[in-house]
């Protein structure tokens, strides 16, 4: 339960402060933290939780890390439906925080409330096509650097850093098509507020990222792997 606990606020603090900077922090172009902010708040959530709960229940916050783990060797397959109910539930219960404190300001109205998509909910109007492309190569390099900055080789003490750098450059680059996903529990949480199609684009948030997760597991395992 103390590893479900820590995956349940993990996956909290990783969608009320990254979705949360979008949703709060970025809407007003003036006084707002901007695309860069943005995409700096994941890589934060991220790091911040690794080093608080990440030595309870090895910091997935995300069902593709967990299922990426679990095909690497690195974690135990009957903890995995566990864990992704946690992460989902916590990403569900900051969103719907997040939800309460933006409907606080007059005439709010939700909109995309920080979703994920492709076509016409795609931030730059890309397809479904290069959605799909995009989640499965960067949750590939994701997996590639988790399991390479925990692996018994690195340097001890720096993967939250790696880690939290990694999805700060991996929203960088995929802001404008999706919106950034490589998390079906952050899609899963913004999906149901928002006031778009967000929800009938989810299962290409679930499947890329699940895809690339294992792609990337079975690349450092077969290729890099020296555990």
């Amino acid at each position: 339960m103390n590893k479900l606990a820590a995956e349940f606020f993990g996956t909290f603090w990783l969608v009320f402060g990254g979705c949360g900077s979008a949703i709060l922090a970025a809407a007003f172009p003036d006084l707002g933290i901007g695309f860069l902010g943005v995409a700096l708040a994941f890589g934060l959530t991220v790091l911040t939780m690794i080093y608080a709960v990440g030595g309870i229940s090895g910091g997935h916050f995300n069902p593709a890390v967990s299922l990426g783990l679990a095909v690497a060797g690195r974690f135990d397959w009957k903890d995995l439906i566990p864990y992704w109910i946690a992460q989902v539930l916590g990403g569900i219960a900051a969103a719907a925080v997040l939800y309460l404190i933006a409907s606080g300001r007059a005439g709010y109205m939700p909109g995309s409330f920080a979703s994920n998509g492709y076509a016409e909910l795609s931030p730059g109007g890309y397809s479904m096509t290069a959605a799909l492309l995009i989640e499965v190569v960067l949750t590939a390099f994701f997996l590639i650097v988790i399991l390479g900055s925990t692996a018994s080789t690195a340097p001890a003490g720096f993967a939250g850093i790696a880690i939290g750098l990694c999805l700060t450059l991996i929203h960088l680059i995929s802001i404008p098509v999706t919106n950034t996903s490589v998390n079906p529990a952050r899609s899963t949480a913004t999906a149901l507020f928002a006031e778009t199609a967000a929800l009938n684009q989810l299962w290409l948030f679930w499947v890329a990222p699940l895809i690339g997760a294992v792609i990337g597991a079975i690349f450092w395992k077969a290729l890099l792997g020296r555990d």
